[in-house]
């Protein structure tokens, strides 16, 4: 059906990657050095969860939890056994970087699978894969959460190459052609391979998945005698597709007696709502509010006020074109899977607890605004599409010109607007001022204690203090050294038996003004050595339980 890739094009992909690789590896040395890494704190939680899989008193797969899906931890883990990497966050960030450039990459295969799928590409088609790369590559946000260990940049990139494949197998099944007898469609496993590892990543993924089995079922009904040569690809495509969700499940199941531990346990994000006193938010069970807020937050990524807009206009544009084209329909519909992240985050803000702060929209602060990112691929799409069919209205070689030099300064002074102050580095900074001040001050006392001595502490919240101290996690008792299969207690375990005798334990603990363990303590009769305050963060108090061994 397809033609294969000519070398010049080829040559194009490779400078792509090489020119992508030198945005990655400078903006991230850029953000290293002013500090600006390890702002999220879900950052460092995901690099401290990956870390304590092998550095804990009681290490193993468990750590991995339950709230947050394995896959970036299990592939920070090689990077995090440096110890310098770990201190940095350099190892948490280094997944991040090879998604952005996979992810930049396969922006420009997609659009140039879209629009030339079996001949070789016009100067048109080029500078359309081209600028749709460039719209995605360099966002300003992306271009930030890409030097974290975040997991959105690799996320994008597996729904991303997902879609390529998806695409590559519904031209090969609806395009009649001389492989049209192929008995396997090894483009529709690879989508389910990049499937599995998206559902691994994020529970975006799992409405994606569902989303493209059926998509992948219809295209099968469309084809003349469909089980001829389809059916052993289509049987592992959707085994694909189901095999993360089902090993999630049966893993919470086994280790919590609970297979949706991950969606009602203590720490999902419907209880943290239900704990937080005051905690409704925006589209709380208002499905088009939800909508527009998400809508909202994909807009101040792409650019300032004056231009969201048109950023929305032109998209549009861009899809009504599409479906327009006779000779691209076929070839383009698959493209509209790239709005599937407007149902899953409309549905997960008025229905799973999943709040969206803005500071331009009430409560005007800033709370996961980063999940507007995932509509940056369907944006970098349909206005490049758009862009491409306004082109092609005349065939003017000067009209032409003008349109890809409209595009290009268009996509350059939106992003412009934005430069200065990405919002995800604003929220970032904004939510990370006091716990990196109480971090900071208390990484400084923990380096003066003994280096043999064992620490009392739960991690939920500030383990950042023991990664920039650099105390390797083993010399720590926490709530990750609970056995989460004895329900609903285990007084025998480490985590407890600490926090009913903690002077038995350990040689000094670390106490945060209600959290498990200042609880414990206050029924202990234990001498402080030490209080920290800082704004908006409860107080943090160090106790000397018994002298140091050393």
């Amino acid at each position: 059906m397809s033609a294969q890739p000519i070398r010049r094009w080829d040559r194009e992909i490779a400078l792509l990657a090489w020119l992508t690789t030198c945005v990655s590896i400078l903006s991230f040395l850029f953000y290293l050095r002013r500090g600006e890494i390890l702002l999220y704190g879900d950052a460092v939680a995901h690099i401290n969860i990956a870390r304590r899989v092998f550095d804990s008193r009681t290490p193993g797969l468990l750590q991995l939890g339950t709230v947050w899906l394995p896959l970036p931890h299990l592939l920070m883990i090689p990077f995090l056994l440096s110890n310098w990497m770990w201190k940095t966050g350099v190892g948490g960030s280094i997944p991040s970087l090879a998604a952005y450039v996979f992810g930049t990459v396969g922006i420009f295969r997609l659009v140039r699978g879209v629009l030339s799928p079996a001949s070789q590409p016009s100067p048109m088609v080029r500078f359309t894969a081209w600028l749709a790369a460039l719209i995605y590559g360099s966002n300003p946000n992306l271009i930030y959460l890409q030097a974290t260990a975040m997991t959105e940049p690799l996320y994008l990139a597996l729904f991303i190459w997902a879609l390529v494949y998806f695409n590559e197998f519904v031209q090969e099944c609806l395009q009649p052609g001389e492989n049209a007898h192929l008995p396997s469609r090894p483009a529709l496993v690879k989508c389910g391979t990049c499937l599995v590892a998206a559902c691994l990543t994020r529970y975006d993924g799992w409405f994606l998945a569902v989303v493209m089995g059926v998509a992948a079922m219809a295209v099968a009904l469309r084809v003349h005698q469909p089980w001829q040569g389809l059916r052993g690809s289509l049987t592992k495509f959707i085994l694909l597709a189901a095999a993360a969700p089902a090993l999630w499940l049966a893993y919470n199941a086994i280790v919590y007696r609970n297979p949706l531990e991950f969606a009602n346990g203590p720490y999902s994000a419907k209880a943290i709502e239900q704990r937080t006193p005051g905690a409704f938010h925006p589209g709380s069970h208002d499905l088009p509010t939800a909508f527009s807020y998400f809508l909202k937050s994909a807009e101040v990524n792409l650019a300032a006020e004056g231009w969201q807009k048109l950023w929305i206009l032109l998209a549009l544009a861009g899809v009504i074109a599409s479906l327009a084209q006779s000779r691209l329909r076929n070839q383009a519909w698959p493209l509209l899977l790239l709005w599937v992240p407007v149902p899953f985050y409309a549905l997960s803000v008025a229905y799973s607890g999943v709040p969206i702060f803005m500071p331009v929209w009430w409560p005007f602060s800033y709370y996961n605004v980063r999940y507007g990112l995932e509509l940056l691929p369907a944006f970098a799409v349909f206005v490049t599409l758009a862009v491409y069919f306004a082109a092609e209205v005349m065939r003017r070689r000067a009209f032409r010109l003008s349109v890809a030099v409209a595009g290009m300064i268009f996509a350059a002074a939106s992003y412009g607007s934005i430069w200065s102050a990405p919002v995800c580095l604003g929220e970032a900074t904004v939510n990370s001022r006091g716990r990196v001040a109480v971090e900071r001050e208390l990484a400084d006392f923990l380096k003066a204690l003994p280096n043999d001595s064992t620490l009392l502490m739960y991690l939920g919240e500030h383990v950042g203090a023991l990664q920039q101290a650099g105390i390797p996690l083993r010399r720590v008792i926490n709530e990750g050294n609970h056995r989460t299969w004895k329900q609903p207690v285990d007084v025998d375990g480490l985590w407890e038996r600490a926090l009913a005798n903690p002077s038995q334990y350990a040689e000094f603990v670390i106490a945060f003004e209600g959290d498990a363990v200042s609880n414990a303590v206050q029924k202990q009769n234990l001498m402080p050595l030490a209080v920290i305050h800082a704004s908006g963060q409860p107080k943090a108090t160090i106790y000397r339980t018994r002298a140091p061994s050393r």
